[in-house]
């Protein structure tokens, strides 16, 4: 047990180094620190984190740990203290021989700093091992006639201290035969001799007896002994002589086993026993021997065991020669095993920072790659490099570490993940390479805004569609990945004739289906247009638009309004005249009428529904048109009633009807004459001869006054003209051209009508109305009738407000209604 001046001893010993690693360390400006060997486990280095800069708390926040290979189970770092300690027992025998100064050497990464330390630590012997002879009992033999001064080499003895606490010296028990003599060899070897003082009598004493210590110069010194049994032989006057002092040979370290080395040979030119050699191993390491075999007989030593450079690259041994009388000769065997390349790089992968974010920027620092070949020189030399198409390459540093980072930009988008290829290969004769494969995922960063497929969309909705109907539905995509591209659908906020734009459509969120939240009716709302925005959920939001443009299609909702001829408004039933000369296909009448609907819903077929007398008119399909089918006969009665259906093109179709009155006569007083003969069949037949009757008194009265207004209307011409086309395109501006049939276009407006007369009656007053021949049809509304009389030859198109209204007029009014005449 060590007393306490051994432990205060050993205590200065340790400051000592530690002083003297800490000035090596600033005079070299690399970290040095000493250790004792044999210390116990947890004992103090050095101070890690200040040596590095660091707050002891700060090691495990930077990621602070030791990576250098097969050195991780000697030391450990304490992150309470910020120390370097020790994590078990420390041999510096086992590591480092017999070396004379034993240094190991670590390397300390951290991590958030990107940075590697090298450690260099030097390992102080104690004097823990004695000297140990490789047998306790050892036998000589001396011939009886050998001359004192005879010198016999004894077995060493091995410390695997160092120093002072290796071998130093040896004692031989004392003897009045023999003395001890040691010789220090050129290696530092102290070598045990055995010297003959006296000669000897094998008759008197055949066996001697020694004991032969050997000694350290350690504190305590330790010792170790050994006995020697010293024979005494008959006469053998010469000894075995080696051919060569000192054999030398190489060998590549793969020679297969029970390969041949060499073979030493000795020769003793004596006779018989005396004269017979045999070979043995004289001196050779502990660890040594089994790699190799010894023919006692032959002297050839083979492989008895695969030798590996990387473990032994120098073997040395001696060999001896004893023949039958005792005599001894020995020689030295060196072996030097050459190097081969046989071992592949080894790569370890001591950090790695995966994900990584594609945002990172170039020179970004991925993994620490550590790179060993075991072989020697050029066979364990190493390159590195990874492919030239990925954005990473390996940077040196410190020993054998590498450092994998970026050299350009990230795009996860165009690839989320990489098999990254280590290749390092040795520059050996044929060099060896190994292959070692990353796996780097690449995190995404929200740098991608949803992006639609087009940059404008069409939808189209029929009108009086129900509340919550799909209209359309909208996609966008986004490259990014999770949050980043979950995307939201919104409609931007705008106003469509004053009314919020919310009011009418609304879209969800998650979706993109876009719903209506009301019917829409064609006649008031054409289209919507709206601006549709995608937007991620990543920080910051991105989000991008698309206009989508609505198209309300039109229903037949609408039937078909019949504008001519109107109904009087005081109850009165129109009356159109035909003339009993008309020839067939002339002019009656012309049914007017108007679809609010458009396109097909809007075209519009004329027919005949009822007639008083069938065959006498024809109703046109298309133009509406009331032409005489034949000539009027005379038994044709006076009073035609007419039943006109109008009906349109649309799904299901819708129709009207209006009644027509036709009253046939040549002339005012025929028409009057007609009525007068007109035999009432019932009590209805008389009012309305006396209706006619009171017509004609007015109509007289008309035809009188207007004689004296025609006067006037030749001079008021111009200005009656342009204000009644004034009050016709008030009326119809408001009407869109969809709205308003004509098959003929502008041409049906031009067609000259020519009436006769035109009568109506009821019970009050009578009515009737002369439209000239030959002169353009023109609408006349009842109240410009009532206002003025002028007679209206022609109608100037450019009064119309704007081109659409001038349409609306030509397709639909081609009326005549020249004069009124109450």
């Amino acid at each position: 047990m060590a007393t306490p001046q051994d432990h205060r001893g050993r205590c200065k010993l340790t400051l000592l180094w530690v002083l003297l690693g800490t000035l090596w360390e600033m005079g070299t400006g690399q970290i040095r620190y000493s250790v004792p060997e044999e210390t116990d486990k947890g004992y103090f280095v050095g101070n890690i984190s200040k040596d590095l800069g660091l707050e002891p708390r700060q090691l495990s926040k930077h990621g602070v740990r030791i990576v250098s290979r097969g050195r991780a189970q000697l030391f450990a770092l304490n992150a309470r203290s910020g120390s370097l300690v020790t994590a078990g027992r420390v041999d510096r025998e086992e590591l480092c021989a017999q070396s004379a100064r034993c240094v190991l050497n670590i390397n300390i990464l951290d991590e958030d700093r990107g940075q590697l330390f090298g450690i260099e630590i030097e390992i102080t012997d104690i004097n823990d091992n004695k000297p140990q002879f490789q047998a306790e009992n050892l036998e000589v033999k001396i011939n009886e006639i050998a001359a004192p001064g005879a010198r016999y080499p004894l077995p060493e003895a091995v410390d695997p201290d160092v120093g002072v606490n290796s071998l130093q010296s040896y004692q031989l028990s004392s003897n009045l035969h023999f003395s001890l003599d040691v010789q220090n060899g050129d290696d530092g070897a102290v070598r045990p001799e055995l010297v003959l003082e006296r000669a000897l009598d094998r008759e008197q004493e055949a066996v001697h007896h020694l004991i032969l210590t050997a000694l350290d110069g350690g504190e305590p010194r330790r010792s170790s002994t050994a006995h020697i049994r010293v024979t005494v032989l008959d006469t053998n006057d010469n000894a075995p002589v080696f051919a060569q002092p000192t054999y030398r040979v190489k060998v590549p370290e793969n020679v297969p086993q029970g390969t041949q080395l060499l073979a030493v040979r000795a020769s003793d030119p004596d006779e018989g026993a005396n004269g017979k050699v045999v070979y043995k191993f004289w001196k050779i390491n502990a660890q040594h021997s089994p790699f190799f075999v010894l023919n006692e007989t032959t002297g050839e030593i083979s492989i008895a065991k695969s030798l590996d450079y990387e473990e032994c690259s120098f073997y040395e041994m001696e060999i001896q020669a004893e023949d039958g009388g005792g005599l001894l000769g020995r020689t030295k065997v060196l072996i030097s095993v050459e190097d081969v390349n046989d071992n592949r790089p080894e790569v370890t992968i001591t950090s790695l920072l995966s994900p990584v974010l594609e945002s990172s920027p170039p020179g970004t620092v991925i993994a620490f790659l550590n790179v060993h070949d075991r072989d020697s020189g050029k066979n364990g030399q190493v390159v590195c490099h990874v492919g030239d198409q990925l954005p990473f390459k390996l940077e040196k540093s410190v020993d054998n570490y590498y450092r994998l980072v970026t050299w350009k930009d990230l795009d996860r988008e165009e690839v989320s993940s990489y098999k990254i290829t280590v290749v390092v290969s040795d520059l050996g004769t044929p060099p060896l390479a190994t292959e070692t494969h990353i796996s780097l995922m690449v995190a995404d960063t929200n740098d991608n805004p949803p992006a639609f497929p087009r940059a404008s969309y069409s939808a189209y909705i029929p009108e009086n569609n129900p509340r919550g109907a799909s209209i359309f539905s909208v996609t966008a995509q986004d490259p990014d990945s999770q949050e980043n591209a979950q995307i939201t659908y919104s409609v931007m906020e705008d106003t469509i004739s004053g009314v919020p734009l919310s009011t009418y459509v609304s879209i969800n969120s998650d979706t993109g289906i876009l719903y209506a939240l009301q019917p829409f009716d064609y006649e008031h709302l054409r289209e919507l247009q709206l601006w549709v925005t995608a937007s991620d959920s990543g920080d910051p939001p991105l989000s991008s638009n698309a206009s989508l443009t609505i198209f309300v299609l039109d229903q037949n909702d609408n039937a078909p309004e019949i504008l001519y001829p109107t109904l009087p408004t005081d109850g009165s039933t129109g009356v159109e005249l035909a003339p009993r000369s008309a020839e067939p296909g002339y002019l009656v009448t012309k049914v007017v009428a108007v679809d609010r609907d458009s396109g097909q819903n809007a075209w519009l077929s004329y027919r005949l529904l009822k007639a008083s007398e069938p065959g006498l008119f024809s109703v046109g399909l298309h133009t509406g048109e009331v032409r005489t089918a034949r000539a009027l006969l005379d038994r044709d009665a006076l009073k035609q009633s007419l039943v006109v259906a109008v009906q349109d093109h649309g799904q299901p179709p819708l129709s009207a009807t209006v009644t027509l009155t036709v009253a046939v006569a040549d002339s005012i007083p025929a028409v009057l004459a007609d009525l007068g003969s007109l035999k009432p069949s019932v009590e209805a037949d008389e009012a309305d001869l006396t209706l006619y009757l009171v017509v004609a008194v007015a109509t007289v009265s008309c035809v009188f006054l207007a004689f004296v207004i025609v006067l006037l209307a030749l001079r008021l011409r111009r200005w009656h003209h342009s204000r009644l086309l004034h009050s016709a395109g008030d009326g119809l501006s408001g009407m869109p051209a969809s709205h308003l049939v004509g098959i003929d276009g502008v041409q049906a407006f031009l067609q000259t009508y020519s009436h006769e007369v035109s009568l109506t009656t009821d019970s009050r007053k009578s009515h009737l109305i002369f439209p000239q021949p030959n002169y353009a049809d023109t609408l006349i509304s009842q109240e410009s009738c009532g206002k003025n009389a002028s007679l209206l030859t022609s109608v100037d198109f450019q009064e119309c407000k704007d081109e659409a209204a001038c349409a609306q007029v030509s397709s639909v009014l081609p009326l005549a209604v020249p004069l009124c005449l109450r």
